[in-house]
């Protein structure tokens, strides 16, 4: 505020006709300079290839801090006091900053999801703790459908700030099924079975080849794993079908799915006829 009384006061009236006129002219001048920039500006982020977002981002940020070097330029033509009022602005800036710096988070995020492109529309991805597929990048925020249709806006910052799962940046991905089967079933038998059922299946790619193994033993069940390679948009149909398709595979087979268990056995004891006594 004192800055802006100092710039005020000044008698401006007073000032010759030739400083005004050389001030326009600088000011005329300038804008020029700054159109000219401008252009440059465009041209090389049509190169680079930004999302549009972010690409009028830059280029307001931009704008305005040419612009705003011209008037400082303009006003030490003039000799007007303009030490004071750049620290007057600076002062400002920082209150302002400090008091949307949620706001200046969300933006940072915004412009590194959109300069490093984790995901693109469309993609099912897990981000900022929710799942779903991506219906909109902003700079603020980025919307997410989930499988059940609930639409969810997450804070740029939340999500740059943890892990990203993209589930469709690659054209394929694996099925994992896991059963748990009795320890009396053969292992080479339990496998073939496995093996079997993912080739079986008409979306299962044949490389790599669905492949079977021996995930751990525990106290009841031996735990084999399966995977299967699919395309990538075939992932849910072919993990429900193989689910469904599990126990009715081993039941031909007569392989048991087992569960945990307790065994318990009792042990009949034996009446010992008593000592004789002493004479």
């Amino acid at each position: 505020m004192d800055a802006l009384k100092e710039l005020l006061n000044t008698n401006i009236q007073g000032l010759p006709l030739e400083k005004i006129l050389g001030a326009a002219v600088v000011a005329l001048v300038g804008l020029l300079i700054v159109k000219i920039l401008l252009s440059c500006v465009d041209r090389v982020l049509a190169r680079v290839n930004l999302e549009r977002p972010l690409e009028k981002l830059l280029r307001t940020g931009l704008k305005a801090l040419l612009l705003l070097l011209l008037v400082i330029t303009v006003l030490g033509y003039l000799d007007l006091p303009i030490s004071a009022l750049v620290a007057g602005l600076s002062v400002v800036g920082v209150a302002v900053t400090l008091g949307v710096q949620n706001f200046l988070t969300n933006v940072a995020g915004g412009m590194q999801l959109l300069a490093s492109h984790p995901f693109q529309i469309g993609d099912y991805v897990e981000a900022g703790g929710c799942a779903g597929t991506v219906q909109e990048v902003g700079l603020f925020y980025t919307k997410i459908l989930t499988p059940d249709h609930k639409l969810i806006q997450l804070p740029n910052s939340s999500i740059v700030a943890a892990n990203i799962i993209n589930y469709t940046r690659e054209p394929t991905r694996r099925v994992e099924i896991t059963a748990s089967v009795s320890y009396d079933a053969p292992v080479e038998k339990v496998m073939d079975c496995l093996v079997r059922l993912g080739r079986a299946h008409p979306k299962a790619a044949e490389d790599p080849a669905p492949v079977a193994h021996v995930k751990g033993y525990g106290a009841s069940a031996i735990e084999y794993v399966l995977w299967v390679w699919c395309d990538n948009g075939d992932y849910w149909p072919m993990y429900y079908d193989l689910m469904e398709g599990l126990k009715p595979a081993l039941d031909r087979e007569g392989i048991e799915m087992t569960y945990d268990h307790l065994n318990v056995h009792l042990l009949e004891g034996r009446q010992e006829a008593d000592p004789p006594e002493p004479s």
